[in-house]
């Protein structure tokens, strides 16, 4: 199983996590940011008057009104990726990661708008009357170049399949398992709600709303996603409020780092400015999945004569996702102080590293080489053999890394009482098994970070209450939508009737991802949400100046229905 997670982590690596995958995802939103005049910015305030309705017409087809259609792409999107991807990303490359996130989200607006719009154009209407749309659509029908000989080559078939069965895959990887195994945990660890029973409730309550088909989708998601965002923002507000103080510095700390890299402090050991622009950029599109595909499935179904006023529906997205309720997250953990302290957890075992030898963060050449390591610039000498263990206590001469951070007060347990005998060590990595737990103070990262962060204002300890009631609902919500996103993917692959067993399996995955770990699960969705995304902006680029022509045909039928208004120039 180590051996698979590490062939996983590789593909990922070079992936979804190599520089060129960034740049590809960044290069693409401002490719459009340019080409279609910033329409982030120009076309906002009409976004807005289009998801009320200033637009519609009534003999619009489709199944969804607009709000209806960005609330269940925002239910898709607004997920673990705003409480735990936001945690994750500071805990990596410090505060300047939030600053990429952020400019990813602009860039991203964009890339929204632009997917969306083509998506919408090409949709189709599936055997019992839906509609069916999402980027496999225009894929397959536009991809295509001739040859000299005349020949046409419809590379977008090959593209579409590619996307759609990523999709698939994708939706188990991103929006079912690792999803309830969140919720599943934090309700554990906060009600002390068996996991069992979790997964059990939500999954029946899953089984309601998804086989209810879209239009039950849309009427819950239109409820759970107003009341979710105000539970959390409240919750937010009252950290940075109580924290007032940290309130500038965290902001100077978020620019200036962009220039400089992250020193160390605290427990942070300190992030390049390499580092926390890959992983600022690579949170920002898992928090806002711009570029991935996905939510244009969710809009295909909303009801529109035309694809560019969908498309502005969605420009909305990123900024409430990322933009609004990122920063508000990336705050608490800035102003409160949490992401560079040390705290009482218990080790992961794919977050710990065991060094051969004794390092100090007290003295600066030890320090620099703990720095040098985690970031991957000098690897340290990895620990194999017996270590040797009284009371709990490792009597060798070894050093932990538990989280990127050098783990203190370690204790080694075994069925809960301190473990006095040998511990076998392999490369830095323990032998242990369902009876042996370590733990000790180092830095968190995900959903236990924000956990901490949300108890550090008047409300206390009640303060992670607010977290585990909006990862529930963050998380529920994410797993309605991707349910749809993937059966659409299954109905572009196989036809309708294959709709019902993939349901059937993605309520099994969910219930037993509630008792299971997940963490390999993780790791084998960044490749695929990769794989979702690289077809994607291929197939945007290649239709560029068919975008530009819808745009413009938009804002011709704007003007004359409203004569009395300027639109923007287009």
């Amino acid at each position: 199983m180590q051996r698979f997670s590490e062939i996983l982590s590789f593909i990922d690596a070079s992936i979804g996590g190599s520089q060129w995958f960034v740049f590809l995802l960044l290069g693409t939103g401002l490719f459009f940011t340019v080409y279609l005049v910033f329409p982030q910015i120009r076309y906002f305030k009409y976004a807005i008057q289009i998801v009320k309705g200033k637009f519609d017409r009534a003999d619009d087809k489709g199944d969804t009104s607009h709000f209806q259609a960005l609330t269940t792409a925002l239910s898709g999107t607004v997920g673990t990726g705003n409480i735990a991807g936001v945690a994750f990303a500071l805990h990596l490359g410090g505060p300047a990661a939030l600053f990429w996130m952020l400019v990813t989200a602009l860039i991203g607006m964009t890339t929204k708008f632009v997917e969306v719009t083509l998506s919408h154009k090409y949709r189709e209407r599936a055997s019992d009357g839906s509609i069916a749309g999402g980027p496999m659509y225009y894929m397959k029908k536009r991809l295509k170049f001739s040859m000299p000989s005349g020949k046409v080559i419809h590379f977008g078939k090959v593209l579409g399949v590619v996307f759609a069965v990523a999709t698939v895959f994708s939706s188990f990887g991103t929006g079912c398992l690792p999803q309830i195994n969140s919720i599943s945990n934090s309700l554990w660890e906060t009600f002390s709600v068996p996991h069992v029973y979790t997964g059990l409730v939500l999954s029946v309550f899953l089984a309601f709303v998804i086989v209810g088909g879209i239009k039950r989708i849309a009427r819950v998601t239109q409820m759970l996603v107003p009341l979710m965002a105000f539970v959390y923002f409240l919750g937010a507000i009252l950290v940075i409020a109580y924290n007032y103080e940290n309130i500038w510095p965290s902001i100077v700390a978020m620019v200036s780092d962009v220039f400089t890299g992250t020193a160390a402090s605290g427990g942070f050991l300190g992030a390049s400015v390499s580092f926390a622009f890959n992983r600022g950029v690579n949170r920002g599109l898992f928090s806002n999945e711009a570029g991935q595909g996905s939510a244009p499935i969710a809009h295909a179904a909303a009801r529109a004569h035309e694809p560019v006023s969908e498309g502005l529906v969605a420009l909305l997205e990123p900024f409430i996702d990322t933009i609004i309720i990122c920063t508000l997250t990336g705050m608490t953990l800035l102003a409160s102080g949490v992401w560079k302290e040390k705290h009482e957890n218990l080790f992961q075992i794919t977050d710990l590293e065991i060094l051969d030898g004794s390092y100090s963060e007290s003295q600066s050449a030890s320090r620099a080489k703990l720095v040098a390591h985690i970031n991957g610039d000098q690897i340290l000498p990895l620990f194999s053999g017996t270590l040797d263990v009284e009371n709990g206590t490792i009597r060798s001469d070894v050093s932990l890394i538990h989280a990127r951070s050098l783990a203190d007060d370690v204790v080694v347990l075994k069925k809960g009482i301190p473990y006095t005998g040998g511990l076998i060590v392999t490369k830095g990595k323990p032998h242990l098994n369902t009876h042996f737990q370590i733990k000790g103070k180092s830095l968190v990262h995900s959903a236990p970070l924000t956990t901490i962060a949300f108890s550090r204002s008047w409300l206390g300890e009640w303060g992670k209450y607010i977290v585990a009631v909006g990862l529930l609902l963050f998380a529920f919500s994410t797993s309605i939508s991707w349910s749809y996103y993937g059966g659409r993917a299954m109905i572009y692959l196989f036809g309708m009737k294959s709709v019902v067993y993939y349901k059937v399996f993605y309520i099994a995955g969910f219930f037993v991802a509630s008792v299971v770990d997940t963490s390999l699960i993780w790791i084998f969705s960044g490749i695929t949400i990769a794989l979702m995304t690289i077809p994607n902006l291929l197939g945007m680029l290649w239709l560029h100046k068919e975008v530009k022509t819808e745009v413009k045909s938009f804002w011709s039928e704007y003007a004359t229905r409203f004569p009395n208004e300027k639109p923007p120039r287009f």
